[in-house]
């Protein structure tokens, strides 16, 4: 790549501009070797595949150069790559994390570590007054934010967030999957590591499993989560580090795609007669509208949210009359889907029942309007 500063679509429609050096191939091979020839010495290099893989090298170094960190760790899932935050902390350690966030973390959290010592304490981060009380200096050793947070998608400061966490000691670690780097720099910011659901839209054509890690500093903490992903043994395969790349390769048109025909829904359903309510960054009347309009860049997401008037059972008589909307878990892809987040969480969900959340994909915006009009309004 030219030395000059080039634009992440740039970036990632290039991959960094990498060439394979013996046959000046464009496009990463994949480095299916589960083991490596040592020096007679056993120095320093590869050694086996579960601590690393030439096919990750690749696509860390586009993720760490988009988010403009320090460097970055592929994971088995989203989750994986969540947890082992969380699992590189001390029993005793508090914690902070959002009120609405992403349910299988929520889920993990209370299941798995608080029974095992971490002080977890649910707080709305969209609140920075409410952020400043709850922290404890000292203490507080982490405060994870998800912004804009599935699916209510309340923006959360997080140049506020970073003061109020290193004034008491602690780090910020921010769930960046909706926004992604195209869209937010979280670590430019002020935060000190960076997670993603890859599965979402860093890869965006749901055929990959992968999450990761991106860092400000190659700190302690750091290594300690190095260590944790290779005695863990949460790495991905070979083969789903590449589909990674190639799916990062075509980030930009895919987020701003999706982000014109998230827009263009919110703005033709806000005051619809048959929604209560239409959640989206992009509107002026949201509530953290100024905040997202601060710290994002370009747009505001896929992803919006549906109050549909008649409650529960309106809700799901929509999602049941779609026709180009699927109805189906995950985001971020370049199918569109819808999902009644309440039915997949739970009765212990916070999430109003009247909820359906939108993933919009790369297909004709006026298909998706046209599908959402006819399914809000029954013949």
């Amino acid at each position: 790549m030219p030395k000059r500063t080039l634009k992440p679509a740039t970036l990632a429609a290039q991959a960094l501009g990498w060439v394979e050096p013996t046959t000046r191939a464009v496009v990463a091979p994949i480095h299916v070797s589960t083991t490596y020839e040592r020096d007679p010495s056993y120095g320093p290099g590869r050694s086996y595949a579960r601590a690393d893989n030439p096919t990750f090298d690749q696509a860390e170094a586009l993720l760490t150069a988009l988010e403009g960190g320090r460097a970055s760790l592929l994971f088995a899932s989203g989750m994986a790559a969540a947890t082992s935050v969380f699992l590189a902390l001390k029993p005793g350690d508090h914690v902070l994390v959002p009120e609405v966030m992403y349910w299988g973390l929520r889920t993990w959290l209370q299941q798995f570590a608080a029974p095992r010592g971490l002080l977890v304490e649910f707080v709305p981060t969209g609140d920075v007054g409410a952020l400043a009380k709850a922290v404890k200096p000292g203490t507080t050793k982490l405060l994870w934010v998800e912004t804009p947070a599935n699916p209510t998608w309340t923006v959360t400061d997080i140049a506020a967030a970073a003061t109020i966490a290193h004034a008491a000691g602690a780090r910020l670690a921010v769930d960046n999957t909706v926004a992604t780097p195209l869209l937010t720099r979280p670590l430019q910011l002020g935060a000190d590591l960076v997670m993603h659901s890859a599965t979402k839209y860093l890869n965006g054509h749901s055929d990959v499993v992968a999450g990761a890690l991106v860092t400000a500093a190659t700190d302690d903490f750091w290594q300690t989560l190095i260590s944790i992903r290779h005695d863990g043994g949460a790495i991905l395969g070979p083969f789903e580090a590449w589909l990674l790349q190639r799916g990062m390769r075509t980030l930009h048109p895919r987020v701003m795609t999706a982000c014109a025909g998230a827009m263009r829904i919110a703005r033709h359903f806000e005051g619809h007669a048959r929604v209560v309510e239409v959640l989206y960054p992009g509107l002026p009347r949201f509530e953290g509208h100024r905040v997202a309009a601060q710290q994002m860049t370009g747009g505001f997401g896929g992803m919006l949210s549906l109050r549909v008037a008649g409650g529960e059972a309106a809700a799901l008589a929509v999602a049941a009359r779609v026709e180009v909307f699927k109805r189906a878990t995950s985001l971020g892809g370049v199918e569109s889907l819808m999902e009644h987040r309440a039915s997949v969480e739970g009765p212990t969900s916070p999430i109003p029942k009247d909820l359906l959340r939108l993933s919009v994909g790369i297909e004709d915006v006026d298909d998706l309007v046209a599908d959402l009009e006819q399914a809000l309004t029954p013949g």
